[in-house]
């Protein structure tokens, strides 16, 4: 019997709005592959923008309303905006799983889809929690800033390695401990939990970029450094900014061969 290409999975993930329905098929697809119910990706289009639900609203990031620190509301917003991060984040795993697969080893479907099934537990721990807190996912505007990381990045693959993973989940590294302190702090202890099992899992997906980021460079005879450098100042409209959490980093293989320059300037 011949096996379906996880292609088709994948492309129903990317093209289920509902977070509930997204959250399942990405499992599914997930566990699917590890069980070897599917054949490599086959290589064919996948949408250039995922489906999305009627609600969060979706605003410019300079329209976004600006979030309280210490109140209810704020942690509300808080989680609110990392529910969607999460939620884009499937999607982003996904499109590099089914949009680059067929260019790497299967290993590299392999760990995508682990990203990608990472994040969809990230999503429903996190929109539990805003539930038991008396809110939800959609009940906030959110922005759509992330899935512009990848329409710039979608025909290069180290292009998008070198800017979802190792700039835009890095950023995570640098700026959840002290999310999680302020949780700690609030006397929210189910929150900082969660917190921290994002942020262990993150440290993996960070290394996951930058161990296929310097693949891809090796074989292009690529000096890794100053190649993601180059593509940062071609493809990264934002900046890199200081503190950066060194050890993190480091854990993740983004050592400061990488940022250092940039973090001095």
């Amino acid at each position: 019997m011949t096996l379906p290409s996880v292609s088709a999975a994948i492309r129903e993930v990317l093209e289920t709005a509902d977070p509930a329905a997204k959250v399942k098929r990405a499992r599914a697809t997930a566990r699917g592959w590890r069980r070897g119910q599917f054949a490599s990706v086959d290589g064919g289009a996948m949408p250039d923008r995922p489906a999305r639900p009627a609600e969060p609203k979706l605003l410019a990031p300079n329209r976004m309303p600006r979030r309280g620190k210490g109140s209810l509301h704020g942690r509300i917003a808080l989680l609110h905006a990392l529910a969607h991060i999460e939620f884009v984040a499937i999607d982003l795993a996904f499109d590099m799983a089914g949009r680059f697969g067929a260019r790497f080893a299967p290993e590299f479907t392999t760990d995508w889809l682990a990203v990608g099934a990472d994040e969809a537990m990230h999503f429903a721990l996190i929109d539990r929690r805003l539930r038991a807190l008396g809110s939800r996912y959609g009940a906030l505007p959110a922005h759509d800033g992330l899935w512009e990381a990848a329409l710039e990045t979608a025909a290069d693959p180290l292009a998008r390695l070198a800017i979802v993973p190792m700039v835009l989940e890095a950023r995570g590294l640098d700026v959840t401990p002290d999310m999680i302190a302020r949780a700690d702090a609030a006397g929210d202890s189910a929150t900082a939990a969660i917190l921290r099992r994002i942020f262990a899992d993150e440290i993996r997906h960070v290394r996951m970029g930058t161990k296929w980021f310097e693949s891809g460079c090796a074989d292009r005879g690529i000096a890794p450094e100053p190649y993601w450098k180059e593509l940062l100042s071609r493809h990264f409209r934002g900046e890199l900014k200081p503190p950066f959490n060194d050890s993190a980093r480091d854990a993740a293989g983004l050592t400061r061969d990488y940022y250092q320059a940039l973090a001095t300037a």
